[in-house]
């Protein structure tokens, strides 16, 4: 009887802190975010362009919240992008040492919380070797949790990926293991960085931009787009909440009428 009280209580408990006014029975499967803006919310303030991408730290890991408490299944955040590679190289080298920190300093809370964490992109090339360690050290760690699958985009580039794919698809030509005739989008899917993972029903983009910025090109094509003034570092959950109901008040129909 104890424990059937206690069932009542956290079912209750539940029911009151669910966000108001987020259908929970068509909750998106998959939101994946662009989080922008933390060199301009630093350059505001003035302070350096790596604070800004320091701060925004605590709103990736409150966001992460705000997905296990809606119960989300899969969240997907650009991280580190191919072009990124581009920018001076004290930031280059900031970010990689901070998502090197970053890993470290949450994979152990976020395992026990039941995320597994997981990563598409390049491995090879100037990712550093320390960095490629923590992030297959962290998806080993995690590997056997479902509760929500959080992916970093790092080393990123969604023409990168299809380029790396369709090489995989080239050699299994020549190889005979693949019949041209049979490839289909299907076909294409299998050779994407994470075949398993289902599209993002929902793309968010925070700081007022309204770019794509070559991020999962092929799995946006029937996403609903949301795009935020909001610039990264001040984004927490209750804008992902946000784009939740954005998303649920729209009528989707994927080319039919």
């Amino acid at each position: 009887m104890q424990n059937l009280h206690a069932a009542e209580a956290l079912r209750y408990l539940r029911a009151v802190t669910y966000p108001a006014g987020i259908d929970r029975t068509s909750l998106p499967t998959h939101v994946a975010l662009v989080m922008d803006g933390n060199g301009r919310w630093a350059q505001r303030r003035g302070l350096k362009r790596t604070d800004g991408h320091a701060a925004g730290e605590e709103a990736l890991f409150d966001t992460v919240e705000g997905a296990l408490e809606l119960g989300l299944g899969w969240m997907t955040v650009y991280a580190f992008s191919t072009e990124n590679w581009r920018r001076p190289l004290d930031e280059v080298r900031f970010l990689m040492n901070f998502n090197e920190r970053l890993l470290l300093a949450h994979r152990d809370d976020l395992h026990a919380k039941g995320v597994r964490v997981r990563f598409i992109g390049r491995r090879g090339g100037r990712v550093p070797k320390r960095v490629r360690q923590r992030i297959e050290e962290t998806e080993a760690l995690t590997a056997r949790n479902r509760r929500l699958t959080l992916t970093f985009a790092f080393n990123y580039g969604a023409r990168a990926e299809l380029v790396d794919g369709v090489r995989r698809i080239a050699a299994d030509v020549r190889a005979n293991a693949l019949d041209p005739d049979a490839i289909d989008d299907k076909t294409i899917r299998r050779y994407l960085y994470a075949p398993d993972m289902p599209d993002p029903d929902v793309l968010v983009r925070t700081s007022g931009e309204f770019r794509i910025s070559n991020y999962l090109l092929w799995q946006i094509a029937y996403s609903e787009l949301v795009f935020t003034d909001t610039l990264w570092p001040d984004f927490r959950r209750e804008h992902l909440y946000d784009a939740v109901r954005e998303f649920q008040a729209r009528e989707r129909r994927f080319g039919a009428i």
